[in-house]
């Protein structure tokens, strides 16, 4: 068993880095491929044409820049948890635990109002980098979560 970890000096933002150079280095190489491909492609296509192809092509590069702003904020009010579609804010006392089972891609956290939510922020595949974002993040919620005992 590892030793315990102390909490982080708020604030703390956790972010997966291989997902991030994915994304962003695809949506780039697709952006400029639409750009090229609009600029150089057959006669028979015209202005409409080549602006649907760029347009397409930026389509794809936002959808790729929601996988790749994903990320988990710690700060001294609470959680911020910014998934690819959604973005979710809790306190502290709101949180209960986070949980993460190997081979799962990212943690769940529990809240006290019955909500479990997805952390993508923290990827399981970068193993030790996500073994100690977990470790930090159950520490932070062990000291201000819910189960925080007040101490006399």
């Amino acid at each position: 068993m590892s030793e315990p970890v102390s909490p982080p000096p708020l604030p703390v933002t956790w972010r997966p880095r291989r997902g991030r150079v994915v994304a962003y280095g695809f949506a780039v190489v697709i952006v400029l491929g639409a750009v090229v491909m609009a600029v150089f492609i057959a006669r028979p296509f015209q202005l409409p044409d080549r602006v649907a192809i760029v347009a397409f092509g930026c389509a794809v590069a936002y959808v790729l820049h929601l996988l790749g702003r994903v990320r988990v904020e710690a700060d001294e009010k609470g959680l911020t948890i910014v998934n690819a579609v959604r973005t979710h804010r809790y306190t502290w006392p709101e949180a209960l635990e986070v949980t993460m089972v190997v081979g799962d891609p990212w943690p769940r956290i529990d809240f006290s109002d019955g909500h479990t939510v997805g952390a993508m922020g923290i990827q399981g595949s970068e193993k030790e980098r996500a073994r100690q974002a977990l470790a930090e993040l159950r520490a932070l919620i062990r000291e201000r979560g819910e189960a925080h005992e007040e101490r006399p």
